[in-house]
């Protein structure tokens, strides 16, 4: 019984501490990045968060929720950049 719960222990720490490999063989495609975050659109305009974003490797696409919770997308083309503290 302790000889795996050891295992599980090292499997999950081993997983847990693998993210950038696994982004860098295409089994994990989500970057989560924690807030609170300021997006900066492409009209200008600055939309800012307090929580975390999840940005997609692949598309670019950022995905966020509003100071309501409510959940939002935006594609690659809708923004210029982005920064997190």
């Amino acid at each position: 019984m302790r000889i795996a719960r050891n295992f599980i222990i090292l499997f999950i720490l081993f997983f847990s501490s693998c993210d950038s490999w696994l982004q860098d063989i295409g089994l994990k495609d989500i970057k989560r990045i924690d807030g609170p975050c300021t997006i900066l659109l492409v009209d200008g305009t600055v939309i800012e968060t307090p929580y975390s974003l999840e940005v997609t490797i692949r598309t670019e696409a950022i995905t966020y929720r509003d100071e309501n919770g409510k959940l939002w997308s935006l594609f690659r083309e809708e923004y210029e950049s982005y920064s997190c503290q």
